[in-house]
């Protein structure tokens, strides 16, 4: 099978942000090389890579618009151009199974597990999702959807009625799920992302409590919590819309947004909504906040 690979070479001030962005563009591995061709594979959470020059390269599959994922790159960034780049098409390479030797059981908060498919639940305490990370974006192993995964554990969520807007691969909404919801909207503009959520709601056998629909489709009555692990742009643009679906005193939860976006974004969510908290991690924020009244 041939894979499309996307090499970029930067400092490494810059290099874990593009490993984010690259898995945010839907690569399917993510690795970071040194000058001395030294390699890890889908970093820790909170471990950052201090080679001075570093190659970040991600592999896609060969239907991938590379344009389009340069040109994603190049808005997240803010920059003009970006750093030099080559592309590379790879053959007759595992690379599938390279990536699920990186991702092993995650913890997050005080109850929350995720254990991949092909790891059997071991018998922590607490409440097990398990998952399949490969059909859309959303392991738990990036920084923003950990950081949404964890404002979840710590909330009392027992009967709220939920939106997570950018389900991906279904992650936030299974959590919530599991978590006491009574209901949860899984929204996606992509309909690989809600099949995958189907997918993983019927592995987690919640599918009961998980309606997999396009933004458009979505019923115009208020919920009690609105997540949206997407990106500040397309956050700030949906301000309005998802102050229309959240009733006074509900709570939003979001993440995806850069520690340089904060402020433009907290702007937007001024007349519609109070901020009650910011978490960062590397070079990522959650915003959580309460619908005015």
């Amino acid at each position: 099978m041939s894979w499309l690979q996307i090499s970029l070479c930067t400092t490494s001030k810059t290099a874990q942000i593009l490993g984010d962005l690259l898995c945010e563009a839907g690569a399917m591995t993510v690795s970071m090389q040194s000058g001395n061709n030294d390699e890890i594979y889908e970093p820790p959470p909170d471990v950052t890579v201090l080679w001075d020059s570093t190659r970040v390269t991600g592999l896609f599959d060969m239907r991938t618009d590379v344009k389009q994922v340069l040109e994603f790159l190049r808005t997240s960034l803010q920059v003009s151009s970006l750093p030099p780049y080559y592309i590379e098409r790879m053959e007759n390479q595992d690379w599938q199974e390279k990536w699920m030797d990186t991702i092993q059981p995650l913890s997050f908060g005080n109850r929350l597990w995720i254990f991949p498919t092909w790891i059997a639940s071991s018998p922590q305490t607490g409440i097990h999702i398990i998952l399949d990370p490969g059909l859309a974006f959303g392991t738990g192993s990036h920084p923003t959807t950990a950081l949404c995964l964890e404002w979840l554990d710590q909330q009392d969520i027992t009967g709220w009625e939920v939106i997570d807007y950018g389900c991906g691969s279904g992650i936030l909404s299974i959590a919530a799920a599991k978590l006491g919801a009574s209901h949860v909207w899984s929204l996606d503009i992509d309909n690989q992302a809600l099949l995958a959520t189907l997918h993983n709601a019927n592995l987690n056998m919640v599918q009961q409590q998980i309606t997999t629909i396009m933004p458009a489709r979505l019923p115009r009555h208020k919920v009690d919590c609105l997540m949206a692990n997407i990106l500040a742009n397309p956050i700030i643009e949906l301000v309005p819309t998802f102050a229309k679906l959240i009733s006074a005193g509900g709570s939003i939860v979001l993440s995806g947004i850069l520690t340089t976006q904060t402020t433009d974004v907290a702007t937007a969510l001024e007349p519609h909504f109070s901020v009650d908290h910011m978490e960062v991690r590397e070079q990522w924020v959650r915003i959580s906040g309460t619908r005015r009244r």
